[in-house]
């Protein structure tokens, strides 16, 4: 057989393609995918999975404070805005933490310590969404809304990651204020103003927080002791954490039961109640637990994540019942 006729049969038997035309062909294809990557790598900078809990405990405050569903152009406004502040803030926080991140296995594959995305990218980024934010606020709800949500972006930034997270280990304690901002958002959008009733939702977040985290914490303990970070269970030990954990849920059932005077009613407190003191239950149960045993600090730090998301669920249904 010629050289001619292997080539034509060759064509044939790939469909009439050469191989420079499967090249062009499949090249689209692989450009796409490098783009949708480098989309996703973008969005992990703003963590999207904190800015989702965070957007929901903002729309649960917009609902109390209307009364009712909000509307929807002030609901994406909001969301819109607040959102970016999140985002943003948390892009600053993988900008500065590039130098631990690469230390610790559930950080290690960011976009940045794998080299992916260049720190001052994420810097620009992340600087660029809380100016934007401060904008859309300011124009399209109003100025309190905004001083509100960049309140919350500069305390994440300034108090919680400059200052905090790698100095004491009351940093999710008191860092925890940062998100709780979200609520008090919410209500502003609404109502133009503050009323005890979103203090009290900002409380229940920052109650939340410290046994949210410190769950994590002590099943990551590893990597925060090989960042140097000082974690509660990392520089206080299991035990005490394991008790703050308790306290700090205690009250949060308390007021998580308080919120239901803010015209939320029985709805609100046969879902909220049962999953506070669940939670509750299964800080009580963690403490019983002994390391290197974290089955149970899995399941708290699960439970917390439905706790939040259920709150807010409970928050609407209450107002709409």
């Amino acid at each position: 057989m010629s050289l001619g006729c292997a080539f034509s049969a060759y064509r044939s038997f790939v469909g009439g393609e050469s191989i420079v035309d499967i090249r062009s062909r499949t090249r689209p294809v692989h450009v796409r995918h490098r783009l949708m990557a480098t989309i996703a790598d973008y969005v992990s900078l703003t963590k999207p999975r904190i800015v989702v809990v965070l957007l929901l405990t903002a729309y649960g405050a917009m609902t109390g404070a209307s009364g009712r569903i909000p509307s929807i152009r002030l609901t994406v406004f909001t969301l819109l805005g607040l959102g970016m502040a999140a985002g943003g803030a948390h892009a600053v926080n993988m900008w500065y933490d590039r130098d631990i991140d690469p230390l610790m296995e559930r950080t290690r594959n960011r976009p940045i310590p794998a080299g992916r995305i260049q720190p001052r990218v994420s810097l620009a980024m992340g600087l660029s969404m809380g100016a934007v934010s401060t904008i859309i606020l300011r124009a399209s709800v109003n100025p309190l809304t905004a001083v509100l949500s960049l309140s919350g972006f500069l305390f994440y930034v300034l108090v919680y990651t400059f200052t905090l997270k790698r100095r004491t280990a009351q940093n999710i304690v008191i860092g925890g204020a940062a998100g709780a901002f979200p609520p008090l958002v919410g209500w502003a959008a609404v109502a133009n103003h503050l009323s005890w009733t979103a203090w009290l939702m900002f409380l229940i977040i920052f109650l939340w927080t410290p046994p949210h985290f410190w769950s994590l914490a002590l099943f990551r303990a590893d990597d925060y002791r090989r960042a140097r970070v000082p974690m509660m269970p990392v520089v206080r030990g299991e035990e005490t954490t394991k008790r703050q954990s308790v306290l700090y849920a205690g009250l949060l059932v308390v007021a998580t039961v308080m919120l239901t005077s803010a015209r939320l009613g029985l709805v609100y407190l046969l879902i909220a109640g049962p999953l506070a003191l669940a939670f509750f239950g299964a800080n009580l149960r963690l403490l019983r637990e002994k390391l290197p045993d974290v089955q149970w600090a899995k399941r708290t730090f699960a439970l917390s994540v439905l706790f939040m998301s259920g709150v807010v669920v409970a928050m609407v249904l209450g107002i709409m019942m």
